[in-house]
């Protein structure tokens, strides 16, 4: 009986993980390797993430050395970074990609603070549709006679409450996240 819990609430966490890989990714006013995560370049055919094709580094806190294993492949390193939703010119000695992240401005902050908003409801939606999938099953378990009525009313509770601990859950990350970006 226990297990449809244990299986929600892993499923759950699961999701409050990728929410928190993808709030990871975002920067504020510092270079952070894991922007570039998302980021695929054509290798040979193959879209391959950044991290793949060489080193990334941190040498300054607004800047991001990539140093590639194939001199080659700096131009089309280059083009997905101008791609994508980074918002930054790259520029490149022959050798190595250097990416300068900028002073955040206010606008931008507000900006970040709306994506990360958004991911935070994104990841609450994602929380309650196994809710509602777990739910679903304990019903059809008691229409079957799997599990008593009480059962059943036990069970739904516990998953209420495993949903509003893990909405609270991502909330304070929300919070955290939007005061690490509005801090200057």
């Amino acid at each position: 009986m226990s297990d449809i819990i244990d299986i929600t609430k892993d499923k759950m966490q699961k999701t409050i993980s990728v929410f928190k890989q993808e709030l990871n990714g975002l920067k504020a006013g510092r270079a952070n390797t894991q922007a570039l995560d998302r980021i695929l370049v054509d290798y040979y055919g193959t879209p391959t993430p950044i991290n793949q094709l060489g080193n990334l580094s941190t040498p300054e806190p607004r800047m991001l050395v990539i140093s590639l294993w194939d001199a080659k492949m700096i131009p089309a390193v280059e083009k997905a970074i101008q791609k994508s939703d980074l918002g930054i010119n790259p520029a490149n000695d022959g050798k190595i990609i250097r990416l300068i992240f900028p002073e955040l401005t206010e606008e931008r902050r507000r900006d970040l603070v709306k994506a990360v908003k958004k991911r935070g409801e994104e990841a609450k939606v994602a929380v309650r549709n196994v809710r509602r999938e777990s739910m679903e099953q304990v019903k059809k378990d008691k229409k079957d006679s799997v599990i008593t009525e009480d059962d059943q009313k036990k069970l739904e509770d516990r998953l209420q409450k495993t949903t509003d601990e893990l909405i609270r859950e991502i909330d304070g990350i929300l919070t955290a996240k939007e005061k690490e970006i509005l801090s200057v």
